[in-house]
């Protein structure tokens, strides 16, 4: 299905004729696999007698050659399919691959948010990437890890077309109130020790139409108003994920305390804080040195940090 998918990529008409003559089957074989790209990834095909078949939007596919040769710095694999990247990675972990490396993938059928929620993965759409990176030195190589990927990611929508893009505490890149990306973070090991950490990012890429996503979202082709290059996007990701983590790994997380604070959207406002089945009303008065939430709760300032926190407005803010 994928071969006859590189001959429509290009969003031209395409007779059934050449396209079986390119795949060596019978004009009626490749009218099944074209039902099978429509069925299995959600694409729209259109049909016209004497012109033959076009996708109704041309697709740009990941390419791990011109990934690696402008972002040299991971090893990258790109799957069609996949269960979720994170996943993918953590079972190479297992395996004994070698960290550092980046795993891509145009589809998830189980793509993860955090707190065990569903991320939506058309195919070729959106970006899903997960790099894997090996950390020793104990916790202080950990500390407020997810908030400097928020920053990195935060820069390449930037520069891709979303100037407004800004931070929420501690996973989200939002415009305005509208989610564009998300991160979840994954530790293998003992974080006091030697580890692996996979940084899972979803970004909202292309995407025009999500009727499964049940929050506001937005996506660079939304905001920008044209398409976006995904290979061109994984170069400046990964580019600006090397200088943060690079800096993040030198100089701690309060050498980015300051410009974390100074992009966080929810900066002041009236917020509700779920842990579990208990949610602490208070005000956002910003982030200590290690990434922790700094709240006022009954005017008394409070500090709170984990993976299972979020963070929702009030509806008085």
């Amino acid at each position: 299905m994928l071969t006859l998918l590189n001959l429509l990529k290009d969003g031209r008409f395409h007779s059934g004729q050449d396209l079986g003559a390119a795949l060596g089957i019978s004009r009626s074989a490749v009218w099944k696999q074209l039902q099978h790209l429509e069925a299995e990834l959600g694409l729209s095909i259109h049909k016209v007698r004497g012109r033959g078949y076009q996708l109704s939007t041309p697709l740009t596919l990941l390419d791990s050659q011109e990934i690696a040769r402008k972002a040299p710095q991971w090893p990258v694999t790109v799957f069609d399919s996949i269960d979720s990247t994170n996943a993918e990675a953590l079972r190479s972990i297992g395996d004994g691959v070698s960290a550092p490396f980046l795993v891509l993938a145009e589809r998830q059928v189980a793509g993860r948010g955090r707190r065990g929620r569903k991320w939506v993965s058309p195919f070729a759409e959106n970006l899903y990437y997960s790099l894997v990176l090996r950390i020793g030195g104990g916790m202080r190589q950990l500390e407020g890890l997810s908030l400097v990927v928020g920053l990195a990611v935060m820069q390449a929508l930037r520069s891709s077309g979303v100037p407004s893009a800004g931070l929420k505490w501690p996973n989200d890149v939002l415009v305005g109130n509208k989610k564009i990306a998300g991160i979840l973070l994954e530790l293998v090991g003992d974080p006091a020790d030697v580890c692996h950490v996979v940084l899972g990012i979803g970004i909202n890429v292309n995407m025009q139409i999500a009727e499964e996503v049940d929050q506001q979202w937005t996506s660079i082709r939304l905001e920008s108003g044209k398409a976006c290059d995904r290979n061109a996007l994984v170069v400046e990701l990964s580019n600006q994920l090397g200088a943060y983590i690079h800096k993040h790994q030198a100089s701690g997380f309060a050498s980015l305390q300051a410009e974390w604070a100074e992009n966080h959207l929810w900066q002041g406002r009236s917020v509700s804080l779920i842990a579990g089945s208990s949610h602490i009303a208070g005000i956002v008065l910003g982030i200590d040195n290690q990434g922790g939430l700094r709240l006022s709760v009954d005017g008394v300032e409070k500090v709170f940090s984990g993976g299972e926190l979020s963070l929702r407005l009030r509806n008085d803010s």
